[in-house]
């Protein structure tokens, strides 16, 4: 799954890192939407149905759960990219 920008997207970029890997997002974007316009997921489930891209996008589950360094663990959505954040998907 990919998200596809439709709007906004003259916003400044932001570098930052995702597993180790250089990703990049837009000002502005949570986590969440950093992750999923990178091409990717945010999760693989535990109960073996796959890929997750989050589950209510609002802060109140902890189904987007990702590690930052310095920060610890932080909800993907309701979390903003900072350049330079190192993340780690759990």
């Amino acid at each position: 799954m990919t998200l596809v920008r439709l709007a906004e997207t003259a916003r400044a970029r932001v570098a930052f890192t995702l597993d180790g890997a250089p990703a990049e997002a837009l000002e502005g974007d949570t986590l969440l939407t950093a992750i999923l316009a990178n091409g990717t997921h945010v999760r693989t489930s535990e109960f073996g149905d796959g890929a997750r891209a989050g589950f209510c996008w609002m802060g109140a589950c902890q189904d987007c759960g990702v590690w930052v360094v310095g920060l610890g663990r932080q909800r993907a959505c309701a979390t903003p990219v900072r350049a330079g954040m190192e993340v780690v998907r759990l």
